[in-house]
């Protein structure tokens, strides 16, 4: 023997890097995957089950809406569309001229009251008495807009119910000005100037001292706009359609103002979707006006004009898919432990949390490609289905759309990393199945995200605050608006937390049980 096959000898064998061995543990995990034929059938049945209940839920909604782009039919209510893209609401009592060039607009509000109607939501207001009060984002005050057209740009300082002075434009931007309520004895005055493009608004308690809101660029505007006092009233959190009336004097226009002075009751003819409390009115009377109106200016809300988005149709074939998911993952996990092949696992790859992990790599990010693959088919035909069958489909962008995608996808993926741990925990088969469904699908099941609206209250909305349902989050794509006093509850279609706050609660009860699997895993003999 020579000196060289003695140092061979002597020298010990090198240890494979730690990642070589995570790469072959994962290698190992995916080989044992993709070949149950099983397993494979049992997801491409899921497949075909997501898409095809999109389609069946899509198809089983209809409305009878327009979005004002050629496809309203004769008494179809109308939604507008404001500048962003976004619906909105744009209805309110208008008493305008015509302003050319820059000018200043100074108004005193002296009174602000309100009316509300005592009949049923779904009863028409016109048949319905009324009942004094106002409400807190009532609105009265002066605006500028480039055109009377619904869903035009705006933009607006004005008194509220109880906010305060605010100025607001373009249905989503909001900024306080002065606290307190309008009365006789404590008027506010307002002052929207413009400057080209720029409109700014200031108030004042005295109409000397003056305190700056705020300014904005709205592009584009024509040399010609509309400048004018305006009031409306929202519906109230229970739907009922309400009513402002306003008093101003002491109106001093400055610049070239043309026309005279004309009354518009913008948004609330029948043809219009959002619950007014009509007729408007713009009464002048020597230096005094008083104008009544009702609506709103500012996002559409779900509900008042339905909820149901490409997203929710979707939903119910995913839980479906969940199920699916919960049932193969078990079986990867749990069969190896009944047919005792685990022990040939561990002796191939001894580090048993480092085989947990692989297994959940595998399985999630199957789930994952799954989830977000299906739903970037599906979505599409529950958009196609609902349109077909008259239902308003809210405005999305591209985010919207992918949120809902990569969400599923997590979604998915996140159930069935917990399920694997689910699975390590108890190790049986039927016991791990029916333990990921009370954890991870049963909290859904008593929300209204599946069984429907009539179950909303108290106790869902803290399901899907605390439990995994909260997961369900990312599927919610229309945004509140935080100065419109209205339910955004999950009856209205709005998720109590934000997707990815969602997805965070779901994420924290996956990794508990993927730990706690983990755990039992390194305590146990096999």
């Amino acid at each position: 023997m020579n000196s060289t096959d003695t140092a061979r000898q002597a020298s010990p064998i090198a240890p494979a890097p730690a990642s070589g061995v995570y790469r072959a543990a994962i290698r190992a995990e995916w080989v044992k995957f993709r070949t149950v034929r099983g397993w494979s059938l049992a997801l491409m049945l899921a497949a075909f089950l997501l898409v095809s209940f999109t389609f069946v839920v899509a198809n089983g909604h209809h409305q009878d809406t327009c979005t004002g782009i050629g496809d309203c039919q004769p008494g179809h209510p109308y939604v507008p569309t404001g500048p962003d893209g976004q619906a909105v609401t744009d209805s309110y009592e208008y008493y305008a001229q015509s302003l050319t060039g820059d000018g200043i607009f100074v108004a005193r509000i002296t009174m602000l009251t309100g009316a509300i109607s005592t009949g049923a939501a779904n009863q028409a207001p016109s048949s319905a008495g009324t009942r004094t009060g106002l409400t807190g984002w009532a609105k009265a005050g002066i605006l500028v807009t480039p055109s009377t057209e619904r869903g035009a740009a705006y933009a607006a300082v004005m008194a509220t119910g109880a906010h305060g002075i605010r100025f607001q434009y373009d249905y989503a931007n909001d900024q306080a000005g002065l606290p307190g309520a309008v009365t006789t004895v404590s008027p506010r005055w307002l002052r929207l100037s413009r400057t080209g493009d720029t409109i700014t608004a200031d108030d004042s308690s005295d109409g000397t001292t003056w305190r700056a809101i705020g300014s904005v660029h709205l592009s584009n505007l024509p040399a010609t706009i509309d400048i004018g006092l305006f009031a409306s009233s929202p519906v109230t959190g229970q739907g009922i359609a309400t009513r402002a009336t306003a008093q101003f004097d002491h109106l001093t226009l400055t610049g070239t103002a043309t026309g005279g002075w004309q009354a518009h009751s913008i948004g609330m003819s029948a043809r219009d979707y959002y619950p007014t409390l009509g007729p408007g009115s713009a009464r002048p009377s020597g230096s005094t006006v008083i104008v009544v109106g009702s609506g709103d200016l500012a996002p559409a809300v779900s509900g008042l004009i339905g909820s149901d988005t490409p997203a929710d149709t979707v939903l119910f074939g995913l839980i479906v898919a969940v199920i699916v998911f919960i049932v193969v993952t078990t079986g990867f996990v749990a069969g190896e432990h009944r047919r005792g092949l685990i022990r040939t696992t561990f002796a191939a790859t001894p580090q048993r949390t480092l085989v947990l992990m692989a297994k959940a790599v595998v399985i999630g990010s199957t789930a994952f490609a799954f989830g977000a693959v299906l739903t970037a088919i599906a979505l599409p035909i529950g958009r196609h289905v609902l349109t077909g069958n008259g239902n308003y489909i809210f405005p999305s962008d591209a985010l919207a759309s992918a949120q809902v995608i990569i969400g599923a996808g997590l979604l998915l993926a996140l159930t069935t990393i917990g399920t694997v741990g689910l699975a390590s925990l108890v190790r049986r088969s039927a016991a791990a199945v029916s333990l990921g469904i009370v954890v991870f699908v049963l909290p859904t099941l008593l929300g209204p995200g599946v069984l429907g609206p009539g179950t909303s209250g108290g106790v869902s909305e803290w399901l899907y605050r605390l439990t995994p349902a909260a997961g369900l989050s990312v599927f919610g794509t229309i945004a509140r608006a935080a100065f419109v006093d209205y339910p955004f509850t999950l009856a209205n279609g709005y998720y109590p937390l934000g997707p990815w706050a969602g997805l965070g609660v779901l994420a924290a009860w996956a990794g508990a049980a993927l730990v706690s699997g983990a755990i039992a895993t390194r305590r146990r003999d096999v």
